[in-house]
């Protein structure tokens, strides 16, 4: 693979990462309640799950979707439902008292517990693998730009760019929104936001599941 062919790659897949969707929605959501830090172990779901589904394009796995839509119906189904749940969690804990010098290390859902890093972690693949969006982007757009014929250390090479766009980017929207004055903004208007990312949230899933 050539420099370009990998830099153009690697382009496409940037403009998809940081495109708003349920990524980008929750790295915002993690950032503004738990933090920067928690909003990096998330990030770093997200790109774990990225390179899941730029994995199983590289290997067949949309073509298997093709084969038999049937799991593929089975997949949105049940990202949607995921999705929709954790929605309904953000709307249901949204007239909770927004406690801005423990929010830093607790769970978004109302849980008074921590999150460790390992459960940020998940929180970022299974948000991401609850969308087979990017199953149908890397499926029919990423796939195609990879040139034939390319190397196992190529690809290597590609999926660890695909990890970095996706982690490097949702890290970044976290740490925006982990911001003082942002945190403070939240804190008047907790209600108004968490119903606000709970419905686009849910938009999100309903659409996922329609489409």
């Amino acid at each position: 693979m050539t420099l370009a062919a990998f830099f153009a790659v690697w382009f496409v897949h940037l403009l998809a990462a940081i495109s708003p969707g349920p990524a980008v929605l929750m790295a915002a959501r993690v950032g503004l309640t738990e933090g920067a830090r928690r909003g990096a172990w998330l990030a770093i779901g997200l790109g774990l799950g990225a390179v899941f589904w730029a994995m199983a394009a590289l290997f067949g796995l949309v073509m298997l979707f093709r084969l038999a839509p049937s799991l593929l119906w089975a997949l949105k189904i049940g990202g949607a439902a995921y999705l929709i749940w954790l929605a309904v969690k953000m709307w249901r804990h949204a007239g909770d008292p927004a406690d801005m010098k423990i929010t830093p290390a607790t769970a978004s859902d109302g849980d008074a517990r921590p999150r460790s890093p390992l459960s940020a972690v998940w929180l970022g693949l299974a948000t991401q693998l609850a969308n087979p969006k990017p199953a149908v982007f890397f499926g029919a757009v990423f796939v195609s730009t990879i040139p034939r014929g390319a190397s196992a250390v190529s690809l290597a090479l590609v999926l660890i760019a695909v990890f970095l766009n996706e982690a490097l980017w949702n890290a970044f929207v976290a740490r925006i929104f982990s911001l003082d004055r942002v945190q403070r903004g939240y804190a008047g208007l907790k209600p108004v936001i968490d119903r606000t990312f709970g419905a686009f949230l849910a938009a999100l899933g309903i659409k996922i599941a329609a489409t």
